[in-house]
């Protein structure tokens, strides 16, 4: 498969994250009477990495997040040549997927969009946790998203089942996180939200730092730690 198609595809795949994700926290978290809380934003978010990797993962591999892509090629699993387009894509489709939501969000008279599901810590945070509670957090959660995604999909492990498992996965990391950074673990995912909540809030860009930088060191970790544990997989995917 061509990298332009590759890339096409992960755009796509990360539009559908944000604006499924994201959206269900925007437009249904807290709807009057029929909120889906924490819980139904977790599985937002754990069905629309399910569902891609269905759609998509045998085009890309279905990534959807600049941190699994840095995760697998530390690993040996992802070759280093396509990691800049790979992000790139996955940033853009982020800001497209927030763009539309953004467009649905404010479609109603009175509209609020509230934190607009960006991700933060200290008063952005929704426990309001410290800088350095989320920063171990975010670290912590796509180290273990990492882990189990080079896991499940291993060249090793029952063949078919991955897409689930990592769907599960990223539901149960959003039911540990949200109260403490409304859980990132994807860098593409924090950027696109926080460009728009820029508008009324320049808090959501000086923190996006955060968002960046521990979900990285975290899929380093766990790239590193895979490969010791279980022998590598030199599968490219």
């Amino acid at each position: 498969m061509s990298l332009s198609k590759r890339c096409a595809a992960e755009l796509f795949g990360t539009f559908w994250l944000v604006l499924g994700g994201c959206g269900s926290a925007v437009l249904a978290c807290k709807f009057p009477g029929a909120g889906i809380g924490f819980a139904g934003v977790a599985l937002a978010f754990g069905l629309t990495v399910l569902t891609m990797a269905y759609a998509i993962g045998h085009i890309s591999g279905c990534h959807l997040n600049p941190a699994v892509s840095v995760g697998l090629t530390v690993a040996g699993r992802f070759p280093a040549r396509d990691l800049a387009p790979y992000i790139v894509a996955q940033v853009i489709g982020a800001i497209i997927g927030a763009g539309v939501l953004y467009l649905i969000a404010t479609g109603t008279s009175g509209a609020d969009i509230g934190g607009f599901a960006t991700n933060g810590y200290g008063v952005n945070s929704p426990g309001g946790y410290s800088l350095g509670a989320a920063f171990l957090c975010e670290v912590v959660m796509t180290a273990f998203f990492l882990f189990v995604i080079l896991g499940a999909t291993d060249k090793r492990a029952p063949a078919g089942f991955a897409p689930i498992a990592i769907g599960l996965c990223l539901t149960l990391i959003h039911l540990i996180s949200i109260p403490v950074t409304n859980t990132s673990v994807n860098p593409a995912r924090s950027t696109g939200p926080a460009l728009f909540e820029a508008i009324v809030n320049t808090d959501a860009l000086g923190q996006l730092w955060l968002f960046w930088v521990a979900p990285i060191i975290g899929a380093v970790i766990a790239g590193v730690l895979y490969p010791l544990i279980a022998g590598r997989d030199d599968a490219q995917g």
